[in-house]
């Protein structure tokens, strides 16, 4: 952090607020949130947990290890992301899936001009950039990979599926831990998108 500049100082050390009270309301002593080799926040013995913060929002969740194993979460503004960032970061099926839903979401909104139930939700698909949620699932999936296995999986490698209904699949390729012999590879998270933001979460239960 310390050739970040002034705001994003700023939104690490809010960050870092936030998981101090998450921690006080699960009952856990004050205690300095250093950060990892990969950045990561490295928690007290016992607490898993995950910060995310952008542009005017920031927010922790910690939770107990004998209740959850390790958690993810992603905030991003309900925009769409930067010119060629989505052909870095997803898969032809994500994009194209992506191509289709934006598509539908246009459709439903040229039709509905007029209608009564135009601007009704469930009268189309949820308004909300497909390209960003994408982004923010797989961020918020290999926030959660990173503690389990301690390998940080490129975003392609976290295959999204995403859901209108507010859920999402991810599979993440190569060993992962396991709940006797069976891998973790296969999870599902959930998204909200409001008020300009979009948020995603998922988490791993022993």
């Amino acid at each position: 952090m310390h050739t970040a500049g002034p705001r994003r100082r700023a939104e690490f050390a809010a960050g870092r607020l936030c998981a101090r009270a998450a921690l006080a309301r699960l009952g856990v002593p004050a205690a300095p949130i250093l950060p990892g080799p990969a950045g990561q926040p490295r928690w007290p013995a016992g607490v898993t947990g995950s910060i995310t913060h952008c542009a005017g929002y920031r927010a922790c969740a910690v939770a107990r290890t004998t209740n959850v194993a390790a958690i993810g979460i992603d905030a991003e503004p309900d925009a769409a992301l930067p010119a060629g960032l989505i052909d870095m970061v997803a898969t032809g099926p994500e994009r194209a899936w992506i191509r289709r839903h934006a598509a539908a979401r246009r459709g439903a909104d040229m039709v509905g001009a007029g209608r009564p139930d135009a601007g009704v939700p469930g009268a189309g698909p949820p308004a909300v950039c497909w390209d960003r949620l994408l982004f923010s699932a797989k961020e918020a999936a290999c926030k959660l990979w990173y503690p389990l296995t301690g390998q940080w999986p490129g975003l392609r490698a976290a295959v999204i599926g995403l859901a209108t209904t507010g859920t999402f699949t991810v599979c993440l390729t190569g060993p992962g831990p396991g709940a006797g012999d069976r891998p973790a590879t296969q999870l599902t998270g959930r998204w909200l998108a409001s008020g300009g933001l979009i948020v995603t979460a998922i988490a791993w239960t022993p």
